[in-house]
């Protein structure tokens, strides 16, 4: 497996910023200073201008968002201060859009068998199981998309706090008082396709500023977890032969101002 980062595009001087493929089973960032086993230390010794930049955090320079490190895909690295403040503006205010791709198993009960999930609100519950379940139209073609949308905060979870929950008004008092962070988290999926025998679908996810998991969880929590996924798929019989399906596919951005830019990079998988 290819562990070195692939640029699709260079800073330049009207555009300073990077845009790298991050491949599977590469840290995005260091987690202390002298660590070079990630996707922005390999960045930075290609571009050292990148060091120029403050970040969120010392060691994290102009990163402006995270991968899995099971995750594949897309990431942006202001390369000056401007644009990196511009940016990370553009996150907080949801004009910094980021998609992605899953086939995802469809397992009805996975919230439950998983536990710690709040209950799907019924709108959802009731829209899925209609493109699901009794939409035949879609079964193995593309067909127009449906989205549908999952909003919570989330909480830490689990031992070692490797795993993250959604939290909404129907948590109890105790998830209520282990949030993370004071904010609602909102993912677009759009079901694309439906396989033959109804058991796996192919989703288009999309969000703005991120949460830690936030589309691998929401998708759990929605009952369509991803294949391969050993955190948030309670199919242990497919989750163990399997990598993780799901890939950070496409990001978009104004930079300048009214300049949209726009990049696509897609795995083989999808």
């Amino acid at each position: 497996m290819a562990t070195q980062i692939e640029i699709l595009k260079k800073p330049t001087a009207e555009k300073p910023f990077l845009v790298i493929y991050k491949p599977k089973g590469l840290a995005s960032a260091p987690l202390e200073a002298d660590s070079s086993d990630n996707a922005l230390s390999q960045a930075v010794e290609l571009f050292p201008e990148l060091k120029n930049v403050h970040g969120k955090k010392e060691i994290e320079y102009g990163l402006l968002h995270r991968l899995d490190t099971a995750t594949d895909g897309l990431m942006v690295i202001a390369a000056t201060q401007d644009c990196y403040d511009f940016l990370s503006l553009e996150q907080r205010e949801g004009r910094f859009i980021k998609y992605y791709e899953a086939e995802c198993d469809i397992l009805s009960e996975n919230a439950k068998e998983l536990g710690g999930f709040p209950p799907l609100p019924l709108q959802v519950k009731k829209d899925l199981s209609l493109r699901v379940q009794k939409d035949l139209s879609l079964r193995g073609v593309q067909a127009t998309k449906q989205t549908i949308s999952l909003t919570s905060f989330f909480r830490p979870y689990g031992e070692g706090r490797k795993e993250v929950r959604p939290v909404t008004e129907e948590s109890g008092k105790a998830a209520l008082s282990k949030l993370g962070k004071q904010k609602l988290y909102t993912t677009s999926i759009s079901i694309t396709k439906i396989s033959d025998d109804k058991k796996t679908v192919f989703v288009e996810c999309k969000i703005t500023e991120g949460y830690r998991h936030q589309v691998r969880c929401h998708l759990a929590w929605a009952g369509l977890p991803v294949r391969g996924d050993l955190l948030y798929n309670s199919n242990s019989g497919i989750k163990k032969a399997e990598n993780l399906l799901f890939s950070a596919t496409r990001i978009s951005f104004e930079y300048p101002k009214g300049d949209l830019n726009s990049y696509v990079r897609k795995d083989t998988w999808t």
